[in-house]
């Protein structure tokens, strides 16, 4: 799954990268992005324009104060009565400077992780959008999950669907049929993990320290591998 994000280049940088001028008008950057805090996207609908949407896509019959879905199975995600429409018409672009998981250890809490693109500073998730029914409450928005790749996988066994850059316009204008065939583990070897404080786990600590590595003799993953 990917139950917490971040993105914080400046917004000029944001509208240089996805050539699009940001109508997020609360924008700043966000070290510890959690579910039910507004996500930067863009949508297949404006793709000139990057937007804010909440974190957790509600379907028009779910109570605007529930919390959503924050993750959506690529593999299922066409046949869910909760994503089938959004999942036809609606898709986005999801930003992202990096997301953390969680590693089960032996003995004692999680160890939390930050993944990345190091050359990268923003990159796309896949994701679909639902409008909001009363046009009232935000929008809302979900991130497609894959299996983990080669990378992810010693620290947990899904991971969001990570758009190639030369992918990104086909996922905002493809087909299902074209969409889905972009569903799978993130290829590229430009993707690197390493730990950090547990300090994430606290959605109101959100600075630069939250991305700052660890000294776990763990980091780098070379013992997983």
């Amino acid at each position: 799954m990917c139950g917490r994000n971040s993105l914080f280049p400046p917004a000029s940088d944001l509208e240089a990268r996805f050539d699009a001028t940001m109508h997020f008008e609360t924008y700043r950057p966000r070290y510890n992005i959690a579910p039910g805090d507004r996500q930067p996207v863009v949508t297949g609908e404006t793709p000139d324009r990057i937007v804010g949407h909440e974190w957790g896509l509600r379907p028009h019959w779910m109570d605007a104060n529930q919390g959503g879905f924050i993750n959506a199975r690529s593999e299922t995600v066409a046949e869910k009565p909760s994503f089938a429409d959004a999942w036809v018409s609606r898709p986005c672009l999801v930003l992202s400077s990096g997301f953390y998981e969680w590693q089960e250890r032996p003995r004692g809490p999680k160890q939390p992780y930050r993944i990345y693109r190091p050359d990268d500073p923003a990159f796309a998730f896949a994701g679909i959008w639902e409008l909001a029914p009363n046009g009232e409450q935000p929008d809302t928005v979900t991130i497609l999950t894959t299996e983990a790749n080669e990378l992810v996988e010693p620290i947990h066994e899904r991971m969001p669907v990570i758009l190639p850059r030369d992918a990104e316009d086909r996922w905002l204008s493809g087909d299902p049929a074209q969409r889905e065939a972009l569903c799978r583990p993130y290829q590229g070897e430009d993707l690197d993990a390493y730990t950090i404080s547990r300090a994430v786990n606290q959605p109101s600590n959100d600075d630069p320290s939250i991305i700052e590595p660890t000294d776990d003799p763990q980091t780098g993953l070379d013992a997983f591998s």
